[in-house]
């Protein structure tokens, strides 16, 4: 079962323009009919409606194919006494005035700044999730978890000369929000930075994911690792398990219990209880993301990584992941290039789990002799996965901000081409 509640504030020029309350409702049934198994779901609480649901579903699980892979938990295998690792804000304030009081602090923040024409939009919200679990074999359990944000998008320049970037804040409590006003600042920031963009240059040089968007690699890895792609034997990493797949700098973490944490559960989606795993320590793979069907699959135990949907079955995902801190500063990092390319946006992508063959276009600053020299728009850098994760190494700069994080990543040898050379 789920059940939601979200309040979205926009603001522009100061003034409230748009606020939206929305709640949903959904109950998600998963039925065994003997090796097969099927799932649907209903917003309809009413005897009739789950009547009517339970039906459809028997029938469904009747007609399907059997997989002897897939499976419920055993009341050995459930979690018990788990831990709520404190995921709601008892005290959130849904007030429309005040979620517009912040959005327009941070546009105000951000106009003020001499360069910036506009502020596209600046809003800011709260949502409060109920999620509940019931198996037949004796599973029960559930768990209430609040957010907030804010985030804008600003524009400077003028006519061709015109760049947009943006800033957001996300938290669980209302009280760990970062100011309102920093955000403003930092879009602005981010956006003046952008002006009067040059190409950048084609050939093999290092590249660095920016902090913001080193996320992004960490997701290509999660998806890489995930069991039913390893079952398939459509992953780069198949058969690396206690191999060094990145370079020795690299630890990763995947830790559900973190107080507050954006990804936080006490149980996964199939009651089974949740840990802190190093995912990889020192460089060497050390596990996957499991539900039991793949675990099954792959001769493996599950470790509690399931997630589902009302309408979807159990597949694995990560919770809060990410890369330990270096000891280097982007500073410093940025000062030991002579020649680079500072990534901070990513744009499309062409991605192959099954061969590590990573391509995408991106945005940023080109290091010249250990400086920042200037903006680059429009280029496109690429390389294979397999050869990044073995030449990455990570600044020290990390924060949590998204629940998939890392710290902004050095990657050597990587292609790098402008438009004019496309």
């Amino acid at each position: 079962m789920s059940r939601s509640r979200s309040l979205d504030v926009s603001v522009r020029q100061g003034a409230i323009e748009d606020a939206s309350r929305s709640e949903n409702f959904g109950i998600g049934l998963r039925v065994f009919s003997g090796a097969s198994h099927a799932y649907g779901s209903t917003a309809d609480s009413s005897n009739e409606g789950l009547e009517l649901l339970a039906r459809q579903v028997c029938a469904m699980a009747k007609a399907v194919p059997e997989d002897t892979y897939t499976r419920l938990a055993t009341p050995k295998e459930f979690a018990k006494d788990f831990i709520l690792p404190d995921l709601f804000d008892d005290a959130p304030s849904w007030d429309v005035k005040e979620l517009g009081r912040l959005a327009s602090v941070a546009e105000s923040a951000a106009i003020s700044q001499k360069g910036i024409t506009q502020c596209d939009s600046s809003s800011a919200g709260q949502a409060m999730h109920w999620i509940g679990l019931s198996t037949s074999e004796g599973f029960s359990g559930g768990y209430a978890s609040t957010s907030s944000y804010i985030g804008l998008s600003v524009i400077a320049g003028k006519d061709d000369g015109m760049e947009t970037d943006s800033a957001s804040a996300s938290a669980v409590y209302m009280s760990d929000l970062e100011d309102a006003e920093v955000v403003g600042l930092r879009a602005a920031t981010r956006t003046l930075q952008k002006l009067g963009p040059r190409t950048g240059k084609k050939g093999a040089f290092p590249v660095i994911f920016e902090r913001r968007v080193a996320g992004s690699l960490l997701r290509s890895f999660s998806r890489s690792i995930s069991g039913p792609r390893l079952a398939k034997g459509t992953s780069f990493l198949n058969g690396k398990a206690g191999e060094s797949v990145f370079s020795k700098a690299i630890t990763i973490i995947d830790d559900p219990l973190v107080p507050r944490g954006r990804r936080s559960v006490p149980f996964d989606g199939e009651g089974m209880p949740v840990q802190r795993l190093a995912m990889v320590s020192g460089g060497v793979l050390n596990h996957c993301y499991l539900d039991l069907r793949s675990a099954a699959r792959l001769g493996l135990k599950a470790m509690g990584h399931a997630s589902r949907g009302l309408s979807s079955p159990p597949s694995p995902s990560p919770s809060n992941l990410w890369i330990e801190a270096g000891t280097v500063s982007l500073g410093d990092m940025i000062q030991n290039i002579k020649q680079g390319f500072l990534v901070t946006d990513l744009m499309g992508a062409s991605i192959s789990l099954s061969t590590g063959d990573y391509s995408r276009g991106a945005s940023g600053f080109w290091i010249e002799n250990g400086e920042i020299a200037y903006p680059v728009s429009e280029m496109t850098i690429a390389g294979n996965l397999k050869g990044m994760f073995l030449n990455m190494t990570p600044a020290s700069d990390l924060e949590f901000r998204e629940g998939i994080d890392a710290p902004s990543l050095l990657i050597e040898g990587m292609t790098t081409a402008s438009r004019e050379a496309w």
